[in-house]
C-alpha cells in the first residue's frame, strides 16, 4: 500500500480489514476526540493506541490542535527503534500534509482511512467509545487539569490492570503486572488474599493478591 494514499476499497473490503490485521503489531492508530469541562471549555483529547498490543502509547489534551502541536505529539511517541511502521488517521483536516510529512520524515507510512468510513480505524473509535463509558460518561471535568488527572489514572487502569477480551483476556502492557500466578486452579494460594484497590474514588477496582500478615 503506497505511503500517504488511502485504500481505493471500502473500510467494509477485505483487503483493508485483513492489512490492518497482518499488520497491528507495526500499526499505531490515532485520533481525537471532544469533552466538555464544567464551565463549557471545549477542549480535545488525543489518543495513540498500539494496535497489536492493544496499549495507549501516548495521550494528550489541548483546547487549539493545531497541525504544529499535532506533529509534535508523534515526535513523542515515536522513538525510531520501535517496530511501528504504519499510522492510521482519518481524513480530520487536522492532519494536514505538514503532520504527514512529519510522520513519514520518521520512517512511518501513513495510512488514511476512507472518507466517510469511521470503521476503518475501528480500533481507535473502539478505544475512545471505551474511554467515555468507563470514565468520561460518568464525570464533569472541572478544567484542564482536572481532566489530565483523571485520564492519568485511567489509562494507567487501561493500560496495566484492564483485561483485554481480544488479548486472552490479557493487559495490555505487561509490565505493569504481577507475573506472579494469582491462583493454582480454583483455589487463591495459601497464605494470600484477594485486595481490591480503588481506582477513581471506585469507579473501577483493580484486584491483586497479598499476603496475609501473620
Amino acid at each position: 500500500m503506497p505511503t500517504g494514499v488511502s485504500p481505493r476499497k471500502s473500510a467494509r473490503s477485505p483487503t483493508w480489514s485483513t492489512f490492518v490485521r497482518n499488520h497491528a503489531s507495526a500499526a499505531l492508530a490515532c485520533d481525537f476526540f471532544v469533552t466538555i469541562t464544567a464551565t463549557f471549555r471545549v477542549l480535545y483529547v488525543f489518543v495513540v493506541l498500539d494496535v497489536g498490543t492493544r496499549r495507549i502509547a501516548h495521550w494528550n489534551v489541548t483546547d487549539h490542535p493545531t497541525a504544529e502541536w499535532t506533529a509534535q505529539q508523534f515526535r513523542m511517541v515515536v522513538s525510531g527503534d520501535g517496530p511501528h511502521r504504519f499510522v492510521i488517521h482519518d481524513r480530520d483536516s487536522i492532519f494536514s500534509d505538514r503532520v504527514d510529512q512529519t510522520i513519514m520524515a520518521m520512517g512511518l507510512a501513513v495510512l488514511t482511512t476512507p472518507a466517510r468510513s469511521p470503521q476503518a480505524n475501528a480500533f481507535c473509535e473502539r478505544l475512545i467509545g471505551t474511554i467515555r463509558r468507563e470514565c468520561l460518561d460518568w464525570l464533569i471535568p472541572l478544567n484542564e487539569g482536572h481532566l489530565r488527572r483523571v485520564l492519568r489514572q485511567w489509562v494507567l487502569h487501561y493500560n496495566g490492570a484492564r483485561p483485554h477480551t481480544s488479548l486472552g483476556p490479557g493487559i495490555p502492557d505487561r509490565s505493569f503486572t504481577d507475573l506472579t500466578p494469582l491462583s493454582c486452579g480454583h483455589r487463591i494460594r495459601d497464605g494470600h488474599r484477594v485486595v481490591g484497590v480503588p481506582v477513581l474514588g471506585g469507579l473501577h477496582h483493580e484486584y491483586r493478591l497479598e499476603p496475609v500478615a501473620a
